[in-house]
C-alpha cells in the first residue's frame, strides 16, 4: 500500500503542476468513487457524495453524514496552488534578435533560483470566441524553455549585491526564441515565434491577454537519496497535504458528521480573490450543501459552520542541519518522524495566526494515539526569524476548531522541493483518523 501511495503521489504532481490541472485529477478520481456535482444533485441523503467547483481552481467534495447538518462537520483543508512564474499580459517582445515572454513572480520565492533552470509553460488561452486551448510548452526534452544570467567572469558587480537583489523581478524573462542572422526585418525574431504560437496553438498575441499560463520547473518528480526515502519536487508545498487530504477523504466511509475536504487556490499570495478562502467560496459551498440537506436556512449553516472541526492541512518547515541557527530545535519538526502540528503558525509574536484550543488538541492527541499515527509537534523557526501564514484563519473566522497538520518540507518554495515519502504516508494516515473522530 506504502509504494502504491508513494507512487500515485508523485504521479498527481507529475500531473499537477498548476491549479487547473490539480483540479482535473481530483474530479476525475472523485468521480470514480462516486461523487457527484452538487449543481446537478436532488435531495442529499446520508452517505451521498457531493462536490461543489469554484471556476476550475478550487473545490469542496462532501460526504452527507446521518447527523443534523448543524452538528457540524469534520474538514480537511488544503491549498494547491504553488510558487510560480505567471506570464504578463503583453509578454512578448524582441531586443537584440532573442526574443522574450515578459513574467511576474506568484507568491514568495527567491528569484535567483529561477534562472539557468529547464523551465516549461502551462496553462489555459481563451480566445474571444470563448474557445478554451490547453496549453503545455517545454515538458519535453527536446524542446524546453529558460531564463539566462551572467558568466561569472563578468559578475563582479552583480555578485556584490545581495541575493534578494542581483537578480531583479524584471529580469525573470524566459528565452522563447533566436532570430536570424539572414534578414534586417524589424521585430522577425518575434514574429517568427507569433507563426510557431499560431501554427502549433492557433493563439495570436493579442490572445496572452486572456490567458493563464504559469512557468514551472519542467521534469518530473524523482526519488530522492541512495535509499529512495526522499521525494524531490515542485509544488509539494502544498499538494503534498492536498494530495493526502484527498486520498485519505476519498476512502472514507459515511458518518454520524459530515466529511469535508476543501482545495484551494490563491494561499501563496494572502488567499484573496474569487477562489481563495478570504471569499465566501466555502461559505457558499457549505449553503449549497445546507440546501440539499435540509434547507438552507442562515442560522443553521452558522450553526454547522461553528460547530466543525478542521485540519489545515499545509505544510512547515523541516529543521535543516546546515542552518541549525534559524531554529528551535526541540521545536522543529523533521523529515521523516511523522505529520506535523503547529498549534499556530503566523509570524513572530503569533502575527496572522488563528492558535488552536487546548481542548481540540488534546481531541486530536487521542484519536492519533489510537490510530498509530506517528507525530510530532513543531513550529516553523525561532520566534523572531519569521514565519507564515496558512488557510487555516479564514476557516477560524466561523467559529470552528482549526489547527494546523502537515508534512515537514526542506527547500520550501525553491522550484524543487523535498519531503520523506514516511511522511506523506503518515498525513494520510492522520488524515483518515481525523475523519473519524
Amino acid at each position: 500500500m506504502e509504494e502504491k501511495l508513494i507512487s500515485a503521489y508523485r504521479a498527481f504532481l507529475d500531473n499537477g503542476k498548476t491549479e487547473r490541472e490539480c483540479i482535473r485529477q481530483i474530479i476525475s478520481k472523485a468521480e470514480a468513487c462516486g461523487f457527484r456535482d452538487i449543481s446537478t444533485a436532488g435531495r442529499a441523503k446520508a452517505g451521498d457524495r457531493l462536490y461543489y467547483l469554484q471556476d476550475g481552481k478550487s473545490i469542496a467534495l462532501f460526504i452527507v453524514g446521518s447527523g443534523k447538518a448543524e452538528d457540524g462537520m469534520n474538514i480537511l483543508g488544503a491549498h494547491i496552488d504553488s510558487p510560480r512564474l505567471d506570464i504578463k499580459m503583453k509578454p512578448l517582445y524582441e531586443s537584440d534578435g532573442i526574443v522574450y515572454l515578459d513574467t511576474v513572480y506568484y507568491g514568495g520565492i527567491k528569484k535567483y533560483q529561477w534562472v539557468t533552470l529547464p523551465l516549461a509553460l502551462h496553462g489555459i488561452v481563451v480566445k474571444k470566441d470563448g474557445t478554451v486551448i490547453d496549453v503545455e510548452i517545454g515538458e519535453d526534452d527536446e524542446n524546453t524553455l529558460c531564463i539566462s544570467d551572467l558568466l561569472p567572469h563578468i559578475a563582479q558587480e552583480q555578485m556584490k549585491k545581495t541575493a534578494s537583489e542581483f537578480i531583479t523581478g524584471e529580469d525573470l524573462d524566459i528565452m522563447v526564441g533566436l532570430g536570424s542572422c539572414d534578414t534586417e526585418e524589424k521585430d522577425a525574431a518575434k514574429n517568427a515565434i507569433i507563426s510557431v504560437l499560431r501554427e502549433r496553438y492557433g493563439i495570436e498575441e493579442d490572445d496572452f491577454f486572456s490567458a493563464e499560463l504559469e512557468a514551472v520547473p519542467a521534469g518530473r518528480s524523482k526519488g530522492m537519496g541512495l535509499d529512495n526515502s526522499m521525494i524531490l519536487a515542485y509544488g509539494q508545498d502544498d499538494r503534498v497535504c492536498a494530495f493526502a487530504s484527498l486520498s485519505a477523504f476519498l476512502e472514507a466511509e459515511p458518518q454520524e458528521r459530515t466529511l469535508c475536504c476543501i482545495l484551494v487556490d490563491k494561499e501563496e499570495i494572502g488567499s484573496c480573490g474569487n477562489t481563495g478562502m478570504d471569499s465566501t467560496f466555502f461559505e457558499n459551498a457549505a449553503a449549497e450543501l445546507l440546501d440539499k440537506m435540509e434547507g438552507y436556512d442562515g442560522l443553521r449553516l452558522r450553526r454547522m459552520m461553528r460547530h466543525s472541526y478542521m485540519l489545515s492541512s499545509d505544510v512547515n518547515s523541516a529543521f535543516d542541519p546546515l542552518n541549525q541557527a534559524l531554529f528551535d530545535k526541540k521545536n522543529s519538526s523533521f523529515l521523516g518522524r511523522g505529520v506535523v502540528f503547529n498549534r499556530y503558525t503566523g509570524g513572530r509574536g503569533k502575527s496572522g495566526a488563528s492558535e488552536a484550543n487546548a481542548e481540540f488538541i488534546a481531541k486530536l492527541r487521542k484519536a492519533m494515539d489510537d490510530g498509530k499515527v506517528r507525530y510530532q509537534a513543531a513550529e516553523m523557526s525561532k520566534v523572531d526569524v519569521g514565519g507564515g501564514g496558512t488557510i487555516a484563519k479564514y476557516s477560524a473566522y466561523y467559529g470552528m476548531e482549526v489547527i494546523d497538520c502537515g508534512v515537514s518540507v526542506m527547500s520550501m518554495h525553491a522550484p524543487w522541493e523535498i519531503t520523506a515519502a514516511a511522511d506523506v504516508i503518515s498525513a494520510y494516515r492522520c488524515y483518515k483518523a481525523f475523519l473519524s473522530i
